[in-house]
């Protein structure tokens, strides 16, 4: 305890700042003190594999297998009329197939922050972990019922599913890691989601799961990860912040951080949120309108929307719904088609898995341009060289790389960043309701991406990426000028920066 008797003098913020005092020396030391080790592996593993892991999974599943479950929409659509589908309907149908996980996306996610609050971030995974067996049920059986239907209401209970872990992953992995440690945690989400997509193109594979006959089991296959969780989550403690803070339970505060860093020695982080707490009792209760009332929280609210807009409409989810037959249209057959798909979600996996390893070294706001400007120059690529490949037989192939670069460049930091940035703008009070509003606007966004691409390629055909280079530019120059580094800074330094700027 020597090193405790040298400590720095208390720092006193200024009034506006809450009237709370820094350990300057306590707040530096919770920042590096603790690292990586088995029990926060297992907690992360037990909250990515088990929830972020079946956003990907759902997000994908329906790709290789696209054209085998329109002919199931045809078949059945004869069997019950005596006639096929006219080609609009077929197409109206699999775009709502598309999209209709998104709907359920939003529905989850703008719930997300209201289940976190009451049942505790654990509580509400390990509860979410029933939409994914109704939805899992409703996918495997509705071939056998002879009914789309089934398949579209079990992708809107998978989105559901979906946006609750989108909403609430972040926030748990923010609040579980140590500080140094945060960016690496976060980016954890997003590996686990690029897992998911890769694996459902795998086992969608016609030779494997994507078969006429074994379709809807690839579909089903969705609870798989209900199982682990159970096993691995269920022995993982709550949320420390949100015992601390929301549950006033400093004992099982304690408790859960000890277990997390496999250490007695947690004081200073228990400090560290103390600070936090104290500075929350000095402001009245939160309400959501607080968010869009006060400048201190509107500019981060921003931040937080425009980032999430921007991994949505730099196009990526088009990529991935439509890998396949962009793919075709570039002159590969159908089954090379699928394989290029798969090459390009392991791709997202390797290039997520860097991301994980840089993120906390570079910082967000580096990896986060660097990946905006590569997507950019990347769409205009795909674009010229889609455009003009029967001119030359070499463009076709340079298209399949420059959707390959595309993908590395979104694995890079428009992929991982803005899940992580909005846990980390917020303090403990309105983290949540600034969670749920970036997830419905996200799901919003992936919902509106699905529902016109298709339609954007019909009219304008290989032009359908101009909109998307274009808004690739205009969230560079906006993530240029607009966000700050959160690197390595507690969650009251980037708090106050934004109190700083505003006053």
């Amino acid at each position: 305890m020597a090193d405790r008797q040298e400590r720095k003098p208390l720092l006193s913020s200024s009034d506006d700042d809450g009237g709370k005092e820094y350990d300057e020396y306590s707040v530096g030391k919770a920042k590096t003190k603790h690292g990586f080790n088995s029990h926060l592996a297992l907690a992360i593993a037990a909250i990515t594999l088990g929830s972020s892991f079946q956003f990907g999974y759902n997000l994908g599943v329906v790709n290789s297998p696209e054209l085998i479950i329109k002919d199931f929409y045809n078949e059945t659509y004869f069997n019950r009329h005596g006639e096929y589908m006219q080609p609009s309907l077929k197409t109206l149908l699999w775009s709502i197939t598309v999209a209709i996980y998104a709907v359920g996306g939003m529905i989850g996610g703008v719930s997300a922050g209201y289940l976190a609050n009451r049942y505790g971030r654990k509580g509400a995974l390990l509860r979410n972990n029933v939409t994914a067996v109704i939805a899992g049920g409703l996918l495997g059986f509705s071939k056998m019922a002879k009914s789309y239907e089934m398949l579209i209401v079990g992708r809107v209970i998978s989105g559901i599913n979906s946006g609750i872990n989108t909403g609430i992953v972040p926030m748990y992995l923010s609040e579980i890691a140590p500080i140094s440690q945060r960016g690496l945690a976060g980016t954890f989400n997003q590996l686990a989601l690029t897992i998911g997509v890769f694996v459902s193109q795998l086992l969608g594979m016609e030779f494997i799961l994507g078969s006429r006959s074994l379709w809807p089991i690839c579909l089903a296959l969705t609870c798989g990860p209900v199982v682990f969780q159970l096993l691995t989550l269920t022995f993982c403690p709550e949320s420390p912040r949100f015992l601390m803070l929301a549950r006033e339970d400093t004992e099982g505060a304690k408790k859960a951080l000890m277990w997390l860093r496999k250490s007695y020695d947690v004081e200073d982080e228990i400090e560290e949120m103390n600070f936090e707490k104290a500075a929350e009792e000095k402001h009245s209760d939160f309400k959501i309108s607080h968010l869009f009332l006060h400048n201190e929280l509107r500019i981060p609210l921003i931040i937080s929307v425009v980032l999430q807009l921007s991994q949505q409409f730099s196009g990526i989810n088009a990529v991935i719904y439509y890998s396949t037959s962009i793919y075709r249209s570039a002159g590969l057959s159908a089954q090379n088609s699928q394989f290029a798909t798969l090459g390009s979600s392991m791709v997202n996996v390797l290039m997520t898995l860097v991301s994980a390893l840089l993120i906390d070294r570079a910082g967000r706001r580096i990896l986060l341009l660097l990946g905006l400007g590569g997507m950019f120059i990347f769409t205009v690529v795909i674009t010229v060289a889609l455009e003009f490949k029967d001119q030359a037989s070499w463009l076709s192939y340079l298209s399949i790389v420059a959707i390959i670069c595309y993908i590395t460049f979104f694995a890079i930091g428009p992929g991982p960043v803005p899940w992580l940035i909005v846990a980390e703008l917020f303090a403990q009070g309105p983290r949540s309701a600034a969670v749920s509003t970036a997830t419905l606007v996200n799901w919003s966004a992936n919902c509106v991406v699905g529902l016109v691409f298709p339609t954007l390629q019909k009219s304008i055909g290989m032009y359908s990426f101009v909109p998307f280079a274009i808004m690739l530019l205009l969230f560079f120059l906006f993530a240029m000028f607009k966000l700050p580094e959160t690197k390595g800074k507690t969650i009251d330094e980037i708090t106050h920066l934004f109190k700083a700027n505003t006053e």
